[in-house]
């Protein structure tokens, strides 16, 4: 079993008969769980809330599955998309030996038609495509990204925040502009230590609210 995630295809060796496939579409409230069972002619589809034990539960209902039918399963495969949830799904299946893949969004091909009838089923079946293309080798169908440990994230954190404060200030000085500017104040400067105090002067009566002193 793979301990790093590969991008473009995977380099373990497909065995369908006795691996156990299953991709989640993720949302805020609940998460749809589709799986691929050697020997099940059907495709199961099951809609659970936001918890990682029944999905794990799922996983080990569907193997049980698989065997009844004569199939003995050696690899449990579990793939989703990168999103707001982040990585913490992915490193809590392989603590306990399953092997999580973590998909690049903007990897999967999406067509028009699918782009205009968009539904939590169709996502699944997209992604169900993509991995299974993916985990057959073959290249073109999706890229994994890597998975990194809790240290790794933690050492990201710092120059995340900084940027979004930059961004939330960016914002918040780009809106006080356009305030002023509905109040015929052009070119006036938010960032200054004194604006407040800057800004009396500007709305004095009979001045003239030019860029003359934005500072």
């Amino acid at each position: 079993m793979q301990t790093l995630n590969d991008f473009s295809r995977s380099r373990i060796a497909l065995e369908p008969n006795g691996t156990l496939i299953a991709v989640i579409e993720m949302s805020l409230s609940s998460w749809l769980v589709a799986g691929i069972l050697p020997g099940v002619e059907r495709q199961p589809l099951k809609k659970l809330a936001v918890d990682e034990s029944a999905l794990l539960k799922l996983l080990q209902r569907w193997r049980e599955e698989a065997e009844k039918a004569g199939r003995r399963i050696e690899r449990i495969a579990v793939a989703f998309e990168a999103g707001r949830d982040g990585f913490w799904l992915a490193r809590w299946l392989k603590a306990r030996s399953i092997e999580a893949h973590v998909i690049h969004a903007a990897s999967v091909a999406v067509s028009r038609e699918h782009r205009r009838a968009k539904t939590d089923r169709l996502d699944t079946a997209l992604l169900k495509r993509a991995f299974l293309g993916w985990l057959r080798g073959e290249r073109d169908h999706c890229k994994m990204v890597a998975i990194p440990t809790i240290k790794d994230e933690d050492a990201k954190r710092p120059n995340r925040e900084r940027e979004n404060l930059v961004s939330e200030q960016s914002r918040i000085i780009n809106r006080m502009k356009a305030t002023l500017i509905r109040l015929g104040i052009r070119g006036f400067n938010p960032k200054l230590k004194r604006a407040a105090g800057r800004l009396k002067i500007y709305a004095r009566p009979g001045r003239t609210n030019t860029t003359e002193h934005a500072g």
